[in-house]
């Protein structure tokens, strides 16, 4: 049988080889003292969740990570098992399947009593105690509990677990400005989370893991790294941040390559308008190359006029307003055909854009270009066997 051949109109490349090799560097930076939880919520920020699980298992991750509920609980459908990875989920709401998460051997984080009531019902029924998580908010002010209420949540939390109803395997916190090198929040939320950390372990907490660290913080703040860290984008091979360095400098390659087929070329006069409003109109007579992408697909309509893209051997912008299923380019002279590639962004060996120079050109971060790329763009995986 032969394979089939990935689709020509736009797809979406993720090289799994990158991805254990990020994965295998992050171990690298934390080694001997902390373990990775590879962040595979978002459809693993836009790459395919369960493929990439797999291959952040096979590089040594121990933990997975997302933020629904239903994310975790669909990796356990997919065959990736308690002996496999244990998987954190944190973003609850009331009524969620917290008796499915109990059965699936899933932990899952409470960040006030009403979750707590709601996960030690859930285990009556279940007649299995519920592996749970306290999740401080050490200043962030999103989830989390407060320190005030802190010794409440822990008291029931411990209450619970001597009734055989829950076991609090991890306690953890999340940083607001990690990605901000210096910022005054890291040193302080630092202290509360270990001040938080102190007041549970003495009241009796004996947590399998405590953790604090994301991307950002795992690349440049190893007194963060306390048991377990948690790189969501950088196993991405994104950087967190424009002013913490390229993925390059550490040691980081891009996942994703974002690429289309020119669907059409032609020559128009000069002064013809290009797209709605004709925010753009050619200067001179010239070549148009029409891309299959736009905003239904993920490509950020904040980025007309900016964008970047590689055709032929050049990078050239969208050339006026980013549409729902297209955009164009102004290819002046060059003589390029329809179905020449179109590269929008990937990790720049060729002289391609970046998914950081999307964001800069949509006003945004990198985690949205990688993540919002829709469902209507296929995934195609590279290097799926590891060696």
């Amino acid at each position: 049988m032969t394979e089939t051949p990935p689709p020509r109109r736009a797809r979406a490349e993720i090289d799994l080889g990158a991805l254990r090799a990020n994965v295998r560097t992050l171990r690298a930076r934390v080694a001997p003292h902390a373990q990775v939880m590879a962040v595979v919520k978002a459809d693993a920020y836009g790459h395919g969740a369960l493929p990439c699980a797999r291959a952040a298992l096979e590089a040594g991750a121990t933990w997975l990570g997302t933020a629904t509920p239903h994310e975790a609980l669909a990796l356990r459908a997919a065959g990736i098992t308690e002996a496999d990875a244990r998987v954190l989920c944190w973003l609850w709401t009331p009524g969620d399947p917290w008796a499915a998460g109990i059965e699936a051997g899933l932990d899952m984080a409470v960040s006030g009593l009403w979750a707590l009531r709601e996960v030690v019902e859930a285990a009556r029924e279940a007649d299995r105690p519920a592996r749970i998580q306290l999740k401080a908010d050490t200043g962030l002010g999103r989830n989390g509990c407060q320190p005030a209420d802190w010794p409440q949540l822990v008291g029931e939390a411990l209450k619970a677990e001597s009734q055989g109803l829950v076991r609090v395997t991890g306690l953890w916190s999340h940083l607001a400005c990690a990605d901000e090198p210096g910022h005054p929040s890291i040193a302080a939320q630092l202290d509360v989370f270990r001040t938080m950390l102190e007041y549970a372990e003495k009241a009796g907490v004996e947590p399998e893991v405590r953790h604090l660290a994301n991307s950002a913080a795992t690349l440049s703040l190893p007194e963060t790294y306390f048991d377990l860290v948690r790189p969501g984008i950088a196993m991405y091979g994104v950087s967190p941040s424009p002013e913490m360095g390229t993925p390059g400098d550490f040691g980081l390659r891009p996942v994703m390559s974002l690429k289309a087929s020119v669907a059409l070329v032609k020559q128009v006069p000069a002064g013809h308008g290009v797209s709605y409003g004709h925010h753009y109109v050619t200067e001179g007579e010239t070549r148009l190359g029409l891309v299959p992408l736009g905003y239904a697909d993920g490509i950020p309509r904040h980025a007309s006029g900016r964008g970047p893209v590689l055709v032929g051997d050049r990078v050239r912008r969208v050339a006026g307003r980013v549409a729902m299923d297209q955009f164009v380019v102004d290819l002046g002279g060059d003589r390029v055909e329809a179905g020449a590639e179109a590269l929008l962004f990937g990790p720049g060996d060729r002289g391609e854009p970046t998914a950081e120079d999307w964001a800069a050109a949509a006003d945004t971060i990198a985690y949205e270009i990688v993540t919002r790329i829709g469902g209507r763009v296929p995934r195609v995986y590279l290097n799926e066997s590891d060696g």
